[in-house]
């Protein structure tokens, strides 16, 4: 792991979210008349942040200034049970006063290939650049048990390297299709941020923090930041194999 990577363990989901949570509300605060653009991704792990986002802050935080994306999304409508867009609407957009333009959400129901397209180019008229790609401030990843992040699958590993903004992915079990943002664009966030709880990922974190052999083989092993700084936040119970 490089110098610019932080490992945190905490005692429960509840607590990471607190803890990112707050950290979400500092940044909307420092940003003065800057945008703040925050990519988040799907899976169960932010279902508490957007609750905990709702409950503590918000009247707290400048919604206004806060641009929301996602780091992947699948190829379904957004009223779907699946759909990344939908839990997030219905956790936390639902409740707070962002303007409708500030969310960019990925349109899974259109076509995966040219949506790809469509999202990279709102992407690039929306972001500021550095060192060749798009900057995002924030981009909260999970990780699947199969060391899977945002739609990077272990099948797939050269997307992490792939240089452009969006590509589509498959599942590799279910084959549906997703868009998802490159390991270059993840890697060139200021900020990164994983969020993994639960004793079903912690044989992964073990190989990612101390089997480099293993680990070679999941895609979020490959998160290291360009120039930004990686948070790993992490639960006690995907902690519990550390050595």
């Amino acid at each position: 792991m490089s110098s610019s990577t932080e490992v945190k363990i905490y005692k429960n989901p509840r607590k990471i979210s607190k803890v990112i949570a707050k950290e979400i509300k500092n940044l909307a605060m420092k940003t003065g008349s800057d945008l703040l653009n925050i990519a988040v991704s799907g899976g169960n792990t932010p279902e508490i942040l957007f609750a905990v986002l709702v409950e503590k802050y918000k009247d707290a935080i400048p919604w206004n200034k806060i641009h929301f994306w996602w780091a992947d999304e699948r190829c379904v409508p957004p009223d779907d049970d699946d759909s990344n867009y939908k839990m997030a609407n219905e956790l936390l957009f639902s409740f707070v006063d962002i303007p409708a333009e500030n969310i960019h959400r990925i349109k899974g129901e259109n076509d995966p290939e040219e949506e790809a397209l469509r999202y990279s180019g709102e992407i690039r008229k929306n972001l500021p650049q550095a060192r060749g790609s798009y900057v995002f401030d924030l981009i909260i990843l999970g990780m699947g048990e199969d060391g899977h992040t945002a739609s990077i699958f272990p099948d797939n590993l050269g997307l992490i390297d792939d240089k452009r903004l969006c590509a589509v992915a498959k599942h590799p079990s279910s084959e549906l299709k997703r868009v998802t943002l490159t390991g270059s664009v993840i890697k060139n966030a200021r900020k990164i941020f994983f969020m993994v709880t639960g004793t079903n990922k912690a044989n992964r974190v073990s190989e990612i923090m101390n089997n480099e052999e293993t680990a070679k083989l999941l895609p979020a092993y490959y998160i290291e930041p360009a120039y930004g700084t990686l948070i790993w936040f992490i639960d006690e119970a995907a902690a519990s194999q550390i050595s």
